[in-house]
């Protein structure tokens, strides 16, 4: 048994930007499934209600040293909920740096300039929430940039203390997100000018957080085989390909998975009726009901294709919005489709998305996160389209096979590890990958997933039912991830 102290910036369901807070989370719960002491330490962000999500405070506060000065902390407490395990869930509470509007920058808006700060103190907070626990992990896991610092001090810091032994593993779930800030918000860390320039620091005279993490690591990981072969190139790597290649047999890809227990169309709460592969005339129902509550009621026999997640370019809203005659609004001219897209971004691309809907009454956007309504557009949608330029893992086109919706997806990273392309002469497959992240190919997608809806329902019902049949449960991942904590120690503790 491992005790593992997971240190990030979102756990679901308390602080969720993306996918990362979801994966964090599950993880955890996984991980605790299997015998291990598995606890997260998270930012108490002033959104986060302690009454309403019923957090405990802790009588003693933490001394947090940054240098030649101490930061105060306070401490509440939870637990994730879910059935499987209790994992702990510690929040640092601290009003100058977590009490205001936003995780990493207001809500649609860029990253707050005192990040490098605000993340320092989650990642030496830890280590003073291990010692007020009386409680030393095996392993401190950190999650992308925001967790980065916790190896670093491992290293540096901490290196002759009671975490001596205590080994270093980070995941990459976005590598594209590095923690990039001025040189002067090295102060911020604690750490002297010769760390910057020792410890994987420097980056173009700036700090990099995520570099430094990485170089200071034991493992690392990323969240698909797929995209730790990307990450590996120039063209993918954001400027980490060398250092990342540095890691060798220590960097691998380990792939997400998902919650069957939530995500199961035979006993989902949001939805109105419950289906299998073996009954999707129940499907039709819920595509019903689901056109009705967001007002797109005509074209019964139309295909309707779903889209959940930011409105951002790495999602491709970038191409569909682009000017072109291939973009999103042809597919909801020229294609006899419906369209619905959930989700928030981009304030620029929400209004394009706002104007086009009033333009197109095939079209239906609500920006906004609801739990309920993503539900019911993964078992309403017959297809669902994701064309990411980039996607580490990406976790809706898992929900799309478990629920029905065909995936359209980008043939890269996750996608292309999760998705199996249709073939026509073999009927085998669970989706439709596009080519390359234009708006031609992503229209010719579509165009082929509609003339397959159209012309051959017996295709169609066979993508759903072998989409549906796939699992990616976290058991296997877990048990990927245990084996690079086996190597961290490993390595660690030969140092």
């Amino acid at each position: 048994m491992y005790k593992v102290l997971m240190i990030t910036s979102e756990a679901e369901p308390f602080a969720k930007v993306g996918g990362l807070g979801e994966a964090v989370s599950a993880m955890a719960v996984e991980l605790s499934r299997q015998g291990h002491d598995v606890r997260i330490a998270v930012p108490r962000y002033y959104f986060i209600d302690p009454v309403k999500e019923h957090l405990r405070k802790n009588s003693k506060p933490l001394g947090i040293p940054l240098g030649i000065r101490e930061e105060w902390a306070g401490v509440y407490e939870s637990v994730l909920p879910n059935v499987k395990a209790k994992v702990p869930v510690y929040f640092l509470d601290h009003e100058g740096c977590y009490g205001r509007d936003g995780v990493y920058g207001p809500w649609g808006g860029e990253g707050f300039s005192d990040n490098v700060l605000r993340y320092a103190l989650l990642c030496r907070g830890a280590f003073q929430l291990c010692r007020m626990l009386d409680w030393i992990p095996d392993i401190m896991h950190s999650h992308d940039w925001p967790g980065a610092l916790c190896g670093v001090y491992l290293k540096t810091l901490e290196s002759r203390t009671e975490f001596a032994r205590t080994a270093a593993v980070l995941t990459l779930h976005n590598a594209g997100y590095q923690g990039v800030y001025p040189k002067d918000t090295m102060a911020h860390t604690g750490l002297s000018w010769e760390h910057f320039y020792g410890s994987g620091f420097e980056y173009y005279d700036q700090v990099n957080l995520l570099q430094a993490g990485i170089k200071n690591a034991d493992t690392v990981t990323t969240v698909s085989p797929g995209y730790a072969r990307e990450i590996l190139t120039p063209e993918k790597g954001n400027g980490l390909e060398g250092i990342l290649r540095e890691k060798d047999n220590r960097f691998t890809g380990i792939l997400n998975g998902i919650d069957y227990s939530t995500w199961n169309t035979e006993t989902d709460p949001f939805l109105p009726h419950h289906f299998s592969e073996k009954t999707l005339e129940e499907k039709e129902k819920i595509k019903t009901r689901l056109k009705e509550q967001i007002s797109l009621t005509a074209g019964k026999d139309k295909p309707l294709i779903g889209m959940i997640g930011r409105i951002v370019d790495q999602k491709g809203y970038g191409v569909l919005l682009g000017y072109g005659h291939t973009g999103l609004e042809a597919i909801c001219r020229e294609l006899d489709v419906q369209v619905v897209i959930l989700g928030t971004g981009s304030a620029a691309y929400e209004q394009e998305l706002a104007h086009l809907a009033r333009k197109l009454p095939n079209l239906k956007v609500v920006f906004q996160f609801n739990t309920q309504l993503a539900h019911l557009i993964e078992a309403g949608a017959d297809f669902f389209l994701m064309p990411s330029l980039f996607e580490p893992c990406g976790l809706n086109q898992l929900y799309s096979l478990r629920y029905g919706a065909i995936p359209i997806v980008s043939n890269t990273g996750g996608l292309a590890d999760t998705v199996e392309n249709y073939d026509p002469a073999a009927g085998k497959g669970t989706g439709i990958l596009i080519d390359q992240v234009t708006s031609q190919d992503i229209y010719a997608a579509v165009k082929k997933a509609v003339d397959l809806y159209k012309n051959d329902k017996a295709a169609i019902e066979s993508l759903r039912r072998q989409g549906m049949v796939k699992r990616f449960s976290w058991t296997h991942s877990a048990e990927k991830y245990i084996q690079s904590y086996e190597k961290a120690i490993a390595i660690r503790r030969q140092s």
